[in-house]
């Protein structure tokens, strides 16, 4: 690829999934992730969890990618979350990432899918950020409760749902992202390693995984906790419901056979 003095390099997140099977050219540079070359200097990197790197492209040509992957998107977000930098080429430096941002010594694939790979991974975890943090929200209301009363309220049907994101959380991060995996194209080129640590460690790719993670225990285990006591009330009910039952059925036995007695 042709260097110039900078490239913008952007990330959707346009759904929950990503289909790139069939998409493969002639011309595509990888399939893992699927990389494929648009043009001079001109890239885009299509991941399976449903985000799209663009390299060197302008927003009407990214528009264009975007709509002709429609039909191949899952769940697709209504407004598509998107991250973005500005990468710097110096032919005669070497590569750089630091607080002045992002310096390339080329615009090879092979460097910019780096990039890609970790500009992808970063907004999956602000998009699973903030899901966690709704979860938070949603949880507190029912903790808040439990402290005041001492009890949960009969939204058992909610606390499942809770558990159900935080699963489904779970899932997509280890089975899907992998947040912690090298990029495939390490393996071919391991000389630019030194880069992606760099990168990994400039957006906190680990740091991020990890506190999400302990997050993702903690709602999992408060939910779980809650569930319980829900169950537990439901018990207790329905503990009273067979004794109130059994009493009055005991109350029509006496009322029979103190009519007996007095006929």
């Amino acid at each position: 690829m042709t260097s110039a003095a900078s490239i913008p390099v952007r990330a959707l997140l346009l759904g929950e999934r990503l289909e790139t099977r069939g998409l493969e050219r002639q011309d595509a540079i990888s399939t893992a992730p699927l990389t494929l070359r648009l043009g001079e200097s001109r890239i885009a990197v299509l991941f399976r969890y449903g985000v799209a790197v663009f390299a060197g492209m302008s927003a009407i040509e990214e528009d264009e990618v975007v709509r002709s992957l429609g039909p191949r998107i899952s769940d697709p977000l209504k407004t598509p979350e998107s991250d973005s930098v500005r990468v710097a080429i110096n032919p005669a430096g070497d590569d750089n990432v630091g607080s002045s941002g992002i310096t390339l010594k080329d615009a090879s694939p092979e460097r910019l899918q780096i990039v890609a790979n970790v500009l992808s991974k970063s907004i999956m975890l602000a998009h699973y950020e903030a899901k966690i943090a709704s979860a938070f929200d949603r949880i507190e209301p029912l903790a808040s409760r439990l402290k005041r009363q001492g009890r949960s309220g009969s939204q058992a049907r909610d606390l499942l749902r809770q558990i159900g994101d935080v699963l489904l959380t779970q899932h997509r991060m280890v089975g899907r992202v992998e947040i912690e995996e090298k990029p495939d194209v390490l393996w071919d080129h391991p000389e630019l390693e030194r880069l992606y640590a760099r990168l990994e460690d400039e957006y906190e790719l680990v740091e991020r995984s990890r506190a999400m993670e302990r997050k993702l225990a903690l709602v999992n285990e408060t939910v779980g906790m809650l569930i319980d006591l829900v169950q537990d009330q439901r018990g207790l009910r329905l503990e009273w419901y067979i004794i109130g039952l059994i009493s009055i059925e005991i109350l029509l036995s006496l009322y029979q056979i103190i009519g007996r007695s007095l006929h």
